[in-house]
């Protein structure tokens, strides 16, 4: 309960409050009894029914109050729960965005998703529901106990003893169920996944007609899940028989006991009546903490596997910027030049992705081809402004990683990348993506229009605010030699796009990742076999349009094509953990042909 209750936060004034109204409703249900047991042995007994029928009056305004108590506290803790889950989720997604790329490619979206969704609603479930019920429970069994033991201590002593064993039994079983259930969704959230990616990828299943692949392997998440629901189902109802049981046998001890009193002349008929009421009021809620006790356990479960996210934080902090001026020997600050005209420099930089363990922080993540590989070894070099640089290579020779290290997608391993003579680290988000801009090899777009998706993250077209019309667009666009790739879509601007579903080709989504990244004129423009997918025409088009960049804009060019580097003013061979300078373009040609023959 106590890790539990620091989800509530700002919601503590309404829990407290329908915390009262349980108290008042526990309090009214267990005066009742009492007042029940009284009229029998006053009014009953005595044949005195003009006091009977007021007590039942009596009674009836008891209940209609509890009645009146329960419906309030009920509204008040189901609003503090869907609140909380609202929050809640809100907190997560947020501290989703803050981790790094390789957080996502260690661990499946499915699975993330159900964190999100299911294990929140568990939550919500819980305070919604069940922490109501199990405060209410809780202070019905204490205060039942209490009139108990206050009636006749001796009768009491005898009706808890099954309460004891009961006790013994909860606590050796409760870290078993927790396992079990949390093993539960897990395999829930494998499941998810495994969907999750057999949807996304159903056009490949389709294609190389391998439904019998992914059918098995659905097949098998779903086996896990089921046997794990099972044996979850089996803990969590393994309370409710052996309370009931307990429940029984302290209404056998009490009638049997109770009567061998009765005829000692120990105790009154209403006395046991009331003893009788009141132990159904003691048992029948810890009949209910059987129910209680197993989703209690499911919650922390979920709250487990959703704490693991929120104790996150992204490796890949800003930190501050150092001072680049110096004390001249008379006493005047000068600024120290490091790089001259340098917009990116590799200083002894090493990179490997994360072995085994060493980042996946969350179960069911997934593992890496290049786990734990190095992919760059010591590398330095220099790209000047305005230049035009090309990375040639193997396959999985590391280009798309250099690449990512100078868009700091990644950090390095070792070694430091400094942009424009500050270390890469000290820019915040906004300034470094205001800076970089990075043409995808398979670019993302979201479900909206053209417009939407162009004008994505570009503060400079925030349309949001109204600072910018279509029209105004269009004229930006017609600006800078866009308007050609405008009209390859249907609608123009207004043209629907429904994310990365088929709606677009693969090269109409690539132009819109184009259009999107130079109208943010970058100081630096990464194109990752941004031409892969695009006609010859049109990547002669593109081509026109990257020359009319700034001439002080730098671009750094991954492709295979020939054609696509041969404008480039420097080309580097990227394979094996180092960078080379490749010289001309028929000196980058032999290195391509002599690693493959090598190879």
């Amino acid at each position: 309960l106590q890790r539990l209750m620091t989800l509530v936060g700002h919601e503590r004034k309404n829990l407290y409050i329908a915390m009262i109204f349980i108290f008042i409703n526990s309090g009214l249900n267990l005066v009742a009894p009492y007042l029940m047991g009284h009229a029998v042995d006053k009014f009953v007994v005595t044949h005195q029914y003009d006091g009977l029928i007021r007590y039942s009056i009596i009674l009836l305004c008891v209940f209609l109050l509890a009645l009146l108590s329960g419906y309030t506290q009920a509204q008040l803790m189901g609003r503090v729960g869907q609140r909380m889950m609202y929050n809640l989720r809100n907190n997560i997604f947020s501290k989703l965005q803050e981790l790094p790329i390789s957080f996502f490619n260690q661990n499946k979206a499915g699975d993330l998703i159900s964190r999100i969704n299911n294990d929140t609603d568990k939550l919500n479930q819980f305070f919604s529901q069940t922490l109501m019920q199990f405060t209410a429970s809780a202070f019905t069994i204490i205060g039942a106990a209490v009139f108990i033991l206050v009636i006749n201590w001796r009768l009491g002593l005898a009706a808890l003893i099954p309460a004891f064993v009961l006790i013994f039994f909860t606590r050796a079983i409760s870290n078993w169920i927790k396992n079990i259930n949390l093993r539960s969704l897990r395999a829930e959230g494998a499941l998810s996944s495994e969907i999750q990616e057999s949807l996304e990828n159903f056009k490949v299943i389709i294609a190389f007609n391998r439904r019998d692949y992914f059918n098995k392997k659905f097949a098998v998440a779903n086996l896990t899940n089921f046997r794990t629901s099972i044996i979850a189902g089996l803990g969590n109802n393994i309370f409710s028989p052996i309370y009931d049981f307990a429940s029984n046998v302290a209404q056998l001890i009490v009638l049997m006991y109770g009567i061998l009193l009765i005829a000692h002349g120990q105790l009154e008929i209403g006395i046991l009546v009331s003893f009788i009421l009141y132990i159904a009021r003691f048992y029948d809620p810890l009949r209910q903490f059987a129910n209680f006790w197993a989703t209690m356990q499911i919650a922390l479960a979920g709250w487990e596997r959703i704490s693991e996210i929120s104790k996150m934080e992204t490796d890949l902090a800003v930190i501050p910027k150092e001072n680049k001026t110096t004390m001249h020997e008379y006493g005047v600050m000068k600024k120290v030049v490091l790089g001259h005209d340098s917009i990116i420099r590799f200083e002894h930089v090493s990179f490997r992705y994360p072995s085994d363990g060493e980042s996946r922080e969350l179960a069911g993540a997934r593992t890496d081809a290049n786990e734990g590989k190095e992919v760059l070894h010591d590398v330095s070099f220099n790209l000047d402004k305005g230049k035009t640089y090309a990375l040639v290579g193997p396959t999985g020779g590391g280009k798309t990683t250099t690449a990512s290290l100078i868009a700091r997608l990644f950090d390095p391993s070792s070694g430091v990348i400094y942009l424009n003579d500050n270390d890469i680290r000290s820019y915040t988000p906004e300034e470094r993506t205001k800076k970089i801009g990075f043409i995808l090899q398979e670019p993302f777009l979201f479900s909206g229009s053209v417009k939407d998706n162009i004008i994505y993250g570009n503060s400079d077209f925030d349309m949001q605010d109204g600072k910018v019309s279509s029209a105004d667009l269009e004229r930006v666009i017609k600006e800078a030699g866009l308007e050609k790739l405008l009209e390859r879509f249907e609608h123009g601007l207004d043209t629907t796009i429904a994310g990365n579903s088929n709606t677009l080709s693969i090269g109409q989504r690539q132009l819109i990742a184009f259009i999107r990244a130079v109208l943010r004129r970058p100081e630096l423009l990464i194109l990752d076999e941004a031409t892969a997918n695009i006609d010859t025409v049109t990547e002669q088009l593109l081509e026109d349009i990257l020359r009319r960049l700034p001439r002080e804009t730098t671009k750094v060019i991954i492709a295979h094509r020939l054609n696509t580097i041969e404008s480039a003013d420097e080309i580097f061979f990227v394979n094996g953990g180092t960078i080379t300078p490749a010289g001309s373009m028929e000196h980058a040609v032999d290195m391509l042909l002599h690693n493959k023959r090598s190879s």
